[in-house]
Formats: structure tokens, sequence, C-alpha cells
């Protein structure tokens, strides 16, 4: 455990982190199980902070000077936190040196939730998803370590796309969940080209067209996947299997959509924890057969 200082205060701290994950985020609870106990607790308060900022969103009373309260909060150092879950990350961040540049864009990132509007195009729900998924790879690759020979830069490029895969997933599962609290993050471009309107998500439009689309933007998922997967090559080999199963774990949620028939409006597709555990050897076989990617030096 990487601490600042031995109090019940921040003991429990990490224990609420653990609490936190374990409830919130079963895929994430499963993978990092994978990881070595340090690690594993320095992840773990990443997800914790990261879900914090996120929950931000969420309250009824939002408001963008509440967030950047917030981001004055987060850049604190440890000894002077009063947070008990950003005392846990302040100790982190600079035990592993990390850049909090990567800290502020996912603050960004949920300030653009707060201020949302629809995304026009695929490329600003990248630059959406770039903010609030891939900036937590980017911050943990400083924790979980790269292979030998290998540059912090020359990793970057995966963990960003397969940040940018997760929560294109996220946005595929929860659409649903995320018209109810007024957001459709479904880009209008590609409404557009099968014939769909935001009115017609939020009126929970269910037909060819919206099956049509989710197909699409599903198959762009697993592509994203495919184009990142090479890249836990790039990593510290003992936490290849954390990040694999992760990866892996959640690109099965996109099997669960097509197994629902795409009825995600009031459905949420899930991975049972017997599914999860049923695919474990699977994706332990697909992580031993990567090969890494050729790096411009």
């Amino acid at each position: 455990m990487i601490t600042t200082a031995s109090s019940p205060t921040l003991t429990q701290a990490w224990n609420d982190i653990d609490a936190i994950i374990r409830t919130n985020s079963k895929t994430f609870y499963v993978a990092t199980n994978l990881l070595p106990k340090k690690q594993r607790d320095a992840i773990r308060a990443l997800y914790a902070f990261c879900r914090a900022t996120d929950d931000l969103v969420d309250r009824e009373n939002a408001t963008v000077d509440m967030l950047e309260a917030w981001r004055t909060e987060v850049q604190r150092p440890a000894s002077q936190q009063t947070n008990p879950v950003l005392a846990c990350w302040a100790s982190v961040r600079e035990h592993y040196a990390i850049d909090s540049r990567y800290e502020q864009e996912l603050i960004d990132g949920v300030k653009m939730d707060l201020q949302f509007h629809p995304y026009p195009t695929w490329s600003a729900l990248e630059t959406y998803c770039y903010h609030v998924a891939s900036t937590v790879g980017l911050l943990s690759m400083p924790i979980i370590g790269q292979a030998r020979n290998t540059r912090f830069e020359q990793a970057a490029p995966y963990a960003i796309r397969l940040g940018i895969a997760l929560q294109l997933t996220n946005i595929l599962r929860d659409v649903g969940e995320d018209v109810r609290h007024g957001r459709v993050y479904l880009p209008i471009e590609d409404l557009q080209r099968f014939g769909l309107t935001i009115e017609d998500i939020r009126h929970h439009v269910y037909d060819e067209r919206f099956i049509a689309l989710m197909k699409f933007e599903i198959a762009r998922a697993r592509q994203l996947y495919l184009e990142a997967l090479p890249g836990i090559c790039l990593l510290s080999p003992s936490a290849r299997p954390a990040v694999g199963a992760a990866a892996l774990l959640y690109r099965a949620i996109l099997d669960e959509i097509e197994a629902i028939d795409y009825q995600v409006y009031e459905q949420r597709a899930h991975t049972t924890a017997w599914r999860k555990i049923a695919l474990l050897p699977l994706i332990f076989w697909t992580i031993l057969r990567l090969r890494r990617p050729s790096l411009a030096e």
C-alpha cells in the first residue's frame, strides 16, 4: 500500500476504494486482481479518483464552479489533501511521478458532460472518448510500466486506442441510461447515415435503422480493440494479464449487446461472473499469442 501517513482515516480510505471497485466495476475488479499488490492498490486508487471525478457530473446541483473547485483540490500534494480518496491518489501520483496533465484532461472530459452538447461527428466524439477514457490509460502506464526497450511515447498510442474502444463500448451499452440523463452520445453524422435523429433516440425508436446503426458502431468498436491489443506487448509482463483481461472482458459486452438483439434502451448488457470466469482461459491464450508491434524510433 502506498501512503503518506499511517492514519486510521487513510487506511479506511484504501479499504473504501476496494469496496467501491468491487461494487461498481466487477470487470475492473476481476482484471486488477491479476496485478501484483502494489500496482493493484495504485491502479484502484486511480479508479477511485476517476469515479469520484465522474460522480460530480451526476449530482443534481452540479456546476462548473464545483468542478473547478475539485480541479484545484486534486492538484494539491498528498501532504495537503483532506479528501481521503484524493490523499490516496495523490500519494500514488507522487510515488510514480505521474504527469498531472492527464488528470487535467480527464477533468476537461467530465466538464464536457457537464456542458453537454451532441457530438456532430465521430471525430468530435473520439475527442471526448480520449478525455474521459484514454487519459485513464495514460495515467496508469507509469504504474504498470512498459516492456524492456519500450518508451512511454511508443506505448501511448495503443493506450489511447484502447481507451476510445472502452468508452465507445460504454456508450453503446448505456444508450438508454444516457437518454434518461438527457444525453445522446451517438454522433449526429452516424444517426443521419441510417436515417435517424437525436429525437428518435430520445423516443426509443427501435427498428431496422437502429439495429443497423448499432451494428455499425459495434464494428467500429471491435476495430478499435483490434488496433489497440498489440500494445499490450509493450507493457511490463506483470501487467499484461490484467490489461488484456480488462480489454477483452469489456469487448465481450459487445457480444452481449448482440445477444439481447440491441435492445439497449431498457436493458443493460453485461457479462455475468460465470461468463467472465469461462472467458479467462481464452483471454490468456489470446494475450500469449499477441505479437509485439514494430515501433518507430
